[in-house]
This record gives C-alpha cells, sequence and structure tokens, in this order.
C-alpha cells in the first residue's frame, strides 16, 4: 500500500540577477574535484557551468544533473522579461546533444554531488555575489509498499508465467496436500 510523505532535499538555489558571470563556482568545484583534491582548477572539469548568453547579456549557473542517453525532443523558447531563452539553457542534464559536464580525459559524465563530505558546496561557498544559496526544501514523497520476501517471490512468478497459470499450479498443489 502506498503512501505520501514529506522529504527534506538539499539544493542549490540561484539567483540570476546577481550573477555576473565571475566563474568562480566553476573554478571552486574543478579544484574541490581535482586528484588528489585541491591539485589543480580546471573548469572543463567543473561539475557547474556558467552559461554566457551574450544576446541577452545574462549568466546562467547550470548544475550537472542526472545523466541520459538521448537528448530531449523539446526545443521550446522561454520569454523572461521580454528576453528569449531556449530550453536548454537552463538544463542540467547530461545529453549527447551537448558537450557540457563530460570529463575531458575520459569522455564519462560529470554529475553534481553537492561536495558530499563539505557543509556546504564550494560552489556557494566561492561565490562573491550570493548568486548561489544552499537550500533545504521540503517535498512530497509517494512512498511505496515494501514487499516481503514472499510478495517479491510471488510477483516474480506472476510476470513470468502469468497470473491463471500460477492459481492453477497452486490449485493443483494445494489438492495434492
Amino acid at each position: 500500500m502506498a503512501g505520501t510523505g514529506k522529504k527534506i532535499v538539499k539544493t542549490i538555489k540561484v539567483d540570476l540577477d546577481k550573477c555576473n558571470g565571475c566563474r568562480g563556482c566553476e573554478m571552486a568545484c574543478s579544484a574541490y574535484h581535482a586528484t588528489p583534491k585541491y591539485s589543480s582548477m580546471n573548469p572543463s572539469r567543473s561539475r557547474i557551468r556558467v552559461v554566457m548568453d551574450p544576446f541577452n547579456d545574462e549568466y546562467v549557473p547550470i548544475r550537472a544533473t542526472d545523466y541520459t542517453k538521448a537528448g530531449c525532443d523539446g526545443r521550446r523558447v522561454y520569454t523572461i522579461k521580454g528576453k528569449e531563452y531556449s530550453e536548454c539553457s537552463f538544463c542540467g542534464t547530461i545529453c549527447p546533444t551537448r558537450d557540457l559536464f563530460f570529463d575531458p580525459d575520459s569522455g564519462l559524465p560529470l554529475k553534481c554531488d553537492l561536495c558530499e563530505d563539505e557543509k556546504e558546496p564550494l560552489c556557494v561557498q566561492a561565490c562573491p555575489q550570493g548568486c548561489l544559496t544552499y537550500v533545504e526544501l521540503e517535498e512530497e514523497e509517494i512512498e511505496e509498499a515494501k514487499l516481503g520476501d514472499m510478495e517479491i517471490g510471488l510477483k516474480s512468478l506472476v510476470d513470468k508465467y502469468g497470473l491463471k497459470k500460477l492459481a492453477d499450479t497452486f490449485a493443483r498443489m494445494s489438492q495434492k496436500g
């Protein structure tokens, strides 16, 4: 039986009005994720990138999120305060349609981990304008009922043989005792 609950999600909130495109967040992130840690700074290894839109004179910090094997089919245009943006402008998904968030050496996708062992992500700490803020949000969560071992086994048998065949087998075995 499923229910709902609340969960706390930590994320980075972005105030575009404060971003001046300094790219300090990229430098801090790449230093944190360097091997060994803090040994170098290379923005191409950063899990946050400041995308510059020269036509609209805007800077948009984007964090790397999940990897997807295919690009999305949505190529929508959004108008914000009279300026047009493509859907990709604010997307953090790592996909083959853009070259953002891939390790330059291995080609593997880079995903933001919120600097998991730090009290606050380094990009937030390094942002001199206060554009990035580390926040906790409360979200609704649908809790799925957890199945027991027997239910998991029966479900897999139903998936493989169908409910009728399983019920017939169970009835036949019950008659034999």
